[in-house]
């Protein structure tokens, strides 16, 4: 692992860390701002997966599923455990998380609502943060790469024995006492 690597996936994971062990502590108090947006995705959820019968309705129960959510996928990625995957899910989790704590489009006061457009897209910077560490390969080839990899070199290697037939079928006319 690269040394950048290895303190950028433990920084990006801390500040998500952070948010989701308050979340944790003041779980009552982020309820109603999570209700804006979990009202419009649990019933969209249900009708998408409706064999999902445990999909909680309520939010302060949806925010500490988040929470844990997001503790487990950080320490995965600040250790370098899956860090793939644990970035998706990060990036997945963060998403809703952003939109109902930070909606600074419903502020009225001018303060509140800076203060809620910069944690926003702070957050929003993480997630981009999150989007490359979701995409970063270790410096190693990715899937895409090696399955195109592998079909470049199946074409160079038929084109290779196409011709070497070719040269033996000129080779076996030229032998022949016939032609």
């Amino acid at each position: 692992m690269s040394l950048s690597r290895m303190f950028a996936r433990p920084l990006i994971a801390a500040g998500i860390l952070y948010g989701a062990q308050n979340a944790l502590r003041h779980t009552d108090d982020l309820a109603p701002k999570a209700a804006t947006v979990t009202d419009k995705v649990v019933p969209a959820a249900k009708k998408a997966v409706p064999q999902a019968r445990v999909i909680p309705d309520d939010p302060a129960t949806l925010v500490r599923i988040n929470a844990g959510v997001q503790i487990a996928a950080s320490l995965a990625l600040a250790t370098g455990r899956a860090p793939r995957l644990s970035a998706g899910v990060l990036t997945a989790s963060l998403v809703p998380s952003t939109l109902a704590a930070h909606a600074f489009w419903g502020e009225s006061d001018p303060e509140a609502k800076r203060t809620q457009q910069m944690a926003f897209f702070k957050n929003l910077s993480i997630i981009g943060g999150l989007l490359v560490a979701s995409g970063d390969t270790d410096g190693r080839p990715g899937m895409a790469w090696r399955a195109k990899r592998a079909g470049k070199d199946a074409r160079r290697e038929a084109h290779h024995l196409a011709s070497a037939a070719k040269q033996e079928a000129r080779l076996a006319r030229a032998k022949s006492p016939v032609g």
